[in-house]
């Protein structure tokens, strides 16, 4: 990631998560410009902002603008950030102004965080990922890469959340619990134990349905 500061943000996708990471950009006033790339012919602009290209058009801005991924599915998330990292592209963090964040968290390239977020001391958020409205990641938490934490997530202290893991609106997680890469926690979700098998889990507490 470089350190040169651009005046103009890219954000790819111009959809629902994309308009709300544009809305997260213009209230931390750090760009002068704001535009999107979409691969919908029919979409034009979202939230004010012109849609200037297609998806594949990033390499035009690689050199002069950051550049983020407003696509909310871990897995072409994940696609897309790292096919723009092997280009080069300056991928910033954009962390809502209304957002909590604790001493010593450290967040990795592409993450969003959303209004209402509370990020207690020592946790560690990787690449990609996503803390949406209103989620609560207490102090010590390992977010591993392209994870989604949905609206109203609530996760206690010490917990490790693997790689591309989605966790459904409302869920929680308590303290001490390990949940596995590429799993889905369903919304309203409690998790009590290790999740040490990847799959689809649902209920109070959860148990796997595939």
């Amino acid at each position: 990631m470089r350190n040169d500061l651009r005046e103009r943000l890219i954000i790819i996708g111009a959809s629902g998560h994309g308009k709300v990471v544009a809305d997260i950009a213009l209230k931390m006033n750090r760009w002068k410009e704001i535009a999107f790339l979409d691969d919908d012919e029919q979409r034009k602009s979202a939230l004010g902002f012109e849609v200037v290209g297609k998806s594949n058009d990033v390499i035009n801005y690689i050199d002069d603008s950051d550049i983020v991924v407003g696509i909310g599915n871990n897995e072409i998330r994940q696609k897309i950030q790292s096919e723009i990292e092997e280009m080069g592209a300056s991928i910033p963090v954009l962390v809502h102004p209304n957002a909590v964040i604790g001493e010593e968290v450290e967040f990795g390239a592409g993450t969003v965080v959303m209004a209402g977020v509370v990020i207690n001391c020592s946790t560690r958020i990787g690449r990609g990922c996503i803390i949406n409205t209103s989620a609560s990641v207490d102090h010590d938490n390992v977010i591993e890469e392209y994870v989604h934490v949905s609206p109203g997530v609530r996760l206690a202290g010490t917990v490790k959340v693997g790689y591309k893991t989605w966790l459904g609106m409302g869920s929680l997680i308590t303290n001490n619990v390990n949940v596995v890469s590429n799993s889905i926690v369903g919304a309203g979700s409690i998790v009590l134990k290790n999740i040490n098998e990847s799959g689809k889990y649902v209920g109070s507490p959860v148990r796997k349905i595939h």
